[in-house]
């Protein structure tokens, strides 16, 4: 009796079930029958009259109708549940169902225990926010000044001082509402990430509409430059800026020498609007996303949390749902080992049941949470292992980071392959990536055919010499190029952007190419165009903005507003482009994109060498040394027999597709691909040699980065005299062996350590 007293004394109220809720206990043998479940109910109803604890009756109801169980008992089969198919009635009952369920404590008791003492219950807890309200930002000492004076320094170191109205205005107002929203504290501590992947030998990428933001660019932050397009001399600080739309890029003004000291003037400038990234009153919570190289971006982990401490910070937590198919096979299944029938509305109806369940958690691939020193993470989420694995030391966050997003920060510290091959490529040529010429004309002549390569389309299979370019490389762009013509760097914005919107390309902008109604010029290309477009009918900068955000969300045109774009002359097709678009890309993110297919464009046009080794070793997996080693007409054959799979090829036999079509362009250029070799190759690394490029040990299939690293490793210790030394040393296995002198990799050394005097 004390033990009991000591238990009920713990809780706020006493808690009863359906009998359904409890059967399992007479299947355990642990109580007789139903009545004596109901008894078990009785108890508890005079314990809480004993010791005045209210009792409440409650459904704990897994699925909302009765006749959903049958999704239940799926899922339960699905995870192999012994009991899964037994009938447990666990839906959410009326209050008349629950009365009748509980007629047997009497009339009075029933309507106490059902609907008395449970709204008691709910009347005692008080509001309840799970997230609290307000942003919680981290805190650097001096951000704000810091942020001020490295943008104001950088803009006249480049612009001059004083600086051209144009650019110190655009500088101040971005300024102004970076500081007054308190985001300078995010711009520095994306400023301070990118310096660090930089002090370790790697560029980072921008991505997202980041871009849209000059100070981003004044902080070293996003590459894309958001002014006009214009040009500025590097020497003495001249600029001439081009504000009545004569360019679409400051990357397509024609070579010029600056009239003050005849220094070849630079070129730069997208004409992308602040508003498109924070807003058009500045207030908008910022999302800053920056590409890592996969190389660096562990230690760039590391680093933030030496920067506000481990405990502060933590891994977005994510959410593998239920996707429609899976659904369907998992109710397929089920049907098929129950010998069921089913009809199609039944079924739909069971999908709808099942979709967005929850399978499994996960983390983001790149987002980290920041929470502020003052602040305890439990202040606005749970946290957990990803998967439910209690063996990882990664923590994320419980709830996803969509809910959390205007409360605390996240940072996208993201793996890209890009600043990889800028690093591989930099390391081989000696080169600068960040001075290649982005107006060099023999480049655009990739996106018009493949004659700056020295090939014919049937030498690679496609019409064009953009295989292997970031975003231009795919079949269906290379469509799209070959409609569109594109013929500078503008362009290729407008067709970046199309092909990563929706509604965009298909069935709009490219019927009005194909029409003559527009060029590619003059489509809606991204979501930036039409503000800036709208601005040059004459409509006011608010108006302009507003339609803009509409219509790029796919919420189209009001009728008020269509009257005004009509008054100011708008084009009709202009009008029903906007109707048909359902998402609109940045034009900060078409140009970091755009900007890094030109810079590797240009290695591929002028040092192809150091391009194709940095784009096989990013692919590395992908490749197989004794098909490469065949020649092309090895590689045509394993491409061709991928292509005839077609839906039916899998992921990785795409990817090796791919790989292999950019390896056939090489050896087609007469460049060539030499075998391994066990003192010459890297572990994963092709690298220059002698005009060729050499394979690592990674391409021979079954060996593996492991042993490839380990053979490598003891070398660099002292070069290998037999295959016998290097057996040993490197502990290779003898099928491994094998496979290396069946490819030649031995060639110039001895078998063994032994000297002969015969």
């Amino acid at each position: 009796e004390d033990d009991i007293a000591d238990i009920i004394s713990f809780y706020d109220y006493l808690e009863i079930q359906p009998i359904c809720n409890n059967r399992f206990l007479i299947a355990e043998g642990k109580v007789k029958d139903e009545e004596a479940l109901r008894n078990l109910n009785r108890t508890i109803v005079e314990l809480g009259e004993k010791y005045n604890e209210p009792v409440c009756a409650t459904c704990d109801a897994h699925f909302m109708n009765k006749e959903d169980e049958i999704s239940r008992k799926i899922l339960l089969t699905t995870l192999k549940f012994s009991d899964a198919d037994k009938d447990v009635g666990l839906y959410m009952r009326t209050t008349e169902e629950m009365l009748e369920e509980f007629s047997y404590l009497g009339e009075e008791k029933a309507f106490e225990v059902v609907v008395e003492n449970t709204n008691m219950i709910a009347d005692m807890i008080e509001d309840v926010r799970p997230i609290p309200k307000g942003t919680f930002t981290p805190k650097l000492e001096g951000a704000e000044d810091d942020l001020q004076n490295m943008c104001w320094e950088r803009a006249k170191k480049m612009y001059g001082d004083p600086l051209p109205p144009i650019v110190s205005e655009r500088l101040d107002k971005e300024l102004t509402s970076i500081i007054k929203n308190g985001f300078a504290v995010l711009y520095m501590i994306a400023q301070k990430l990118v310096w660090y992947s930089e002090s370790q030998g790697y560029l980072v990428g921008s991505r997202g509409s980041v871009g849209s933001s000059f100070v981003a660019n004044m902080a070293g932050i996003s590459e894309v430059n958001s002014l006009p397009p214009h040009y500025y001399c590097p020497k003495c600080q001249y600029s001439q800026f081009f504000t009545n739309g004569e360019y679409g890029s400051g990357f397509d003004l024609p070579d010029s020498y600056c009239p003050k000291c005849g220094t070849k003037l630079i070129g730069d400038g997208h004409n992308i609007p602040f508003e498109t990234f924070l807003g058009f009153y500045g207030d908008k919570s910022p999302d800053i996303d920056l590409n890592f190289s996969g190389e660096v971006q562990g230690r760039v982990h590391k680093y933030t949390e030496e920067l506000f401490g481990k405990e502060n910070v933590f891994r977005a937590g994510t959410l593998g749902t239920l996707a429609d198919k899976t659904a369907f096979g998992y109710i397929a299944k089920y049907l098929e080992e129950k010998n069921l029938r089913m009809g199609v509305s039944e079924v739909n109806h069971m999908i709808s049941t099942l979709v967005g369940i929850k399978r499994t958690t996960g983390q983001h691939p790149g987002g980290i949470i920041v929470v502020p020193r003052e602040n305890s993470i439990y202040e606005f989420t749970p946290i957990q292992h990803p998967a439910d694995d209690p063996k990882s030391d990664i923590l994320t966050t419980h709830y996803a980071f969509s809910y959390l997003h205007d409360t605390i920060l996240k940072l996208d510290e993201l793996g890209h392959d890009v600043p990889t091959k800028y690093k591989m490529i930099e390391r081989f040529s000696g080169t600068n990536v960040m001075d290649v010429p982005m107006n060099d004309a023999e480049v655009y002549k990739l996106f018009e055919s493949t004659e700056p390569l020295g090939v014919t389309p049937e030498d690679i299979g496609v019409p064009l010499g953009t295989l292997g370019l970031p975003e231009f490389g795919t079949k269906f762009i290379i469509g799209v190029l070959q409609t569109a013509k594109p013929k500078n760097f503008a362009d290729l914005l407008q067709i970046s952007g199309l092909t990563h919107g929706t509604g965009c390309w298909l069935g709009n902008a490219d019927e009005l190419i194909k029409k003559g109604i527009c060029t590619i010029s003059n489509v809606i290309g991204c979501r930036d165009d039409i503000m800036n477009a709208l601005i040059r009918y004459g409509l006011s900068n608010s108006d302009a903005f507003q339609i803009m955000e509409s219509v790029r969300k796919g919420k189209g045109l009001k009728p008020e507003w269509e009257e005004n774009m009509i008054s100011h002359n708008v084009p009709d097709w202009y009008i029903e482009s906007c109707k048909k678009i359902k998402y609109m890309f940045p034009k900060a993110y078409a140009a970091a994109y755009v900007m890094s297919a030109i810079r590797l464009a240009w290695y591929k046009v002028h040092m192809p060498i150091m391009y194709y080794c940095a784009m096989f070793t990013a692919t590395v997996i992908d490749l197989n040394a004794e098909v490469i080693m065949g020649g092309r007409r090895s590689v045509r054959l394993v491409i061709d027999e991928i292509d005839k799979k077609g839906r039916d090829a899998s992921q990785t036999e795409k990817s090796q597709a791919s790989a292999l079509m950019l390896v056939n362009e090489c050896l087609a250029r007469g460049i060539k691909i030499l075998g391994v070799n066990i003192n010459k190759s890297e572990a994963t690394i092709f690298k220059p040699e002698d005009g060729a490029i050499r394979m690592p040990f990674a391409t021979l299939p079954k060996l593996g980065a492991k042993v490839a690293l380990g053979i490598v490793a003891e070398r660099e210790k002292s070069p290998f005299f037999s295959v016998e030394d290097m057996q040993v040393r490197a502990k290779v296995s003898q099928s491994l062996v094998e496979l290396l002198r069946k490819n030649n990799a031995f060639d110039g050394i001895a078998e063994t350590d032994q000297l002969s005097f015969f």
